[in-house]
């Protein structure tokens, strides 16, 4: 149901339930999750791809298995998000009806997006950090029409990544997203030929992990981080965020320029 390729620095996460179109289960979303963590855990790890086995990256969470708890409240509160952090168990909060929703890494991860990326599996793509589409995949608020919220995240993430006027549109009307306009209008970084978004996903994740990684990780979190804030809030927490990470690489790394390597935006010899 989901397993783990790992080459190099690279893991690729795959979830496997094709006779569903990847539709997502509690156990799907419990070992996705479990797959994340131990990725983010491993100094060995560095970029991870996030990929739907079979031609579709995901239809959203099992409508069959979500028409079983009606009237049962109990499966749902146990995914509960907290009111108080503090009451989540070792700093983990309950995993997302989605699976890693909730999980806040301190490194990269890329959706590989065949087939349909709709209803919570679009907030699934959503949730990683750069998004490699093939040119007949799609978006969409599949679940607009069955009275299903969006709660892994939809109405946070795609406004912060569209605009809030036009991630308002997409939500409402629960439309299809083709590649061609969620690159357009920057729902997706990369459309690439059908068949070919876990290649070229790996390879954009193999490139991003020869960098040094401390000053990468640093980056993305100040990225995150800013959200919201103020510019001069924002950039004091830059600035703090990313001084350890120059002291651990940075300096290392204007030597090695000055020694000739990287020149003229050479990016082959660090």
């Amino acid at each position: 149901m989901v397993r783990i390729e790992k080459q190099d620095r690279v893991w690729t996460v795959i979830h496997s339930r094709p006779e569903a179109r990847n539709a997502m289960d509690p156990e799907s979303a419990a070992a996705l999750a479990a797959a994340f963590l131990a990725f983010d855990r491993d100094p060995e790890a560095a970029v991870a791809v996030l990929w739907g086995e079979g031609g579709a990256f995901c239809s959203g969470f099992d409508l069959k298995h979500a028409a079983s708890l009606a009237g049962e409240p109990r499966p749902l509160e146990a995914l509960a998000y907290p009111l108080d952090e503090r009451a989540a168990p070792d700093g983990q909060l309950p995993r997302g009806p989605m699976g890693p929703t909730r999980l806040e890494l301190d490194k990269p991860v890329i959706a590989a997006i065949a087939g349909p990326a709709v209803a919570g599996g679009f907030e699934l793509a959503l949730w990683c950090d750069l998004r490699v589409m093939e040119q007949s995949a799609y978006f969409g608020v599949y679940c607009r029409r069955w009275g299903v919220p969006l709660v892994d995240g939809g109405t946070v993430r795609l406004p912060r990544l569209v605009g809030a006027g036009r991630a308002m549109e997409i939500i409402l009307t629960g439309r299809k997203v083709s590649s061609e306009e969620a690159q357009r209008i920057g729902a997706c970084e990369q459309v690439v030929p059908d068949g070919r978004s876990r290649e070229h996903a790996e390879a954009m994740a193999h490139a991003i992990a020869r960098f040094p990684q401390a000053c990468l990780r640093a980056d993305r979190r100040s990225v995150r981080m800013q959200e919201g804030l103020p510019l001069r809030e924002a950039m004091r927490r830059e600035w703090y965020n990313g001084l350890p990470a120059f002291v651990a690489e940075g300096a290392a790394g204007a030597a090695r320029f000055a020694s000739g390597k990287g020149r003229h935006g050479d990016f082959d010899a660090l």
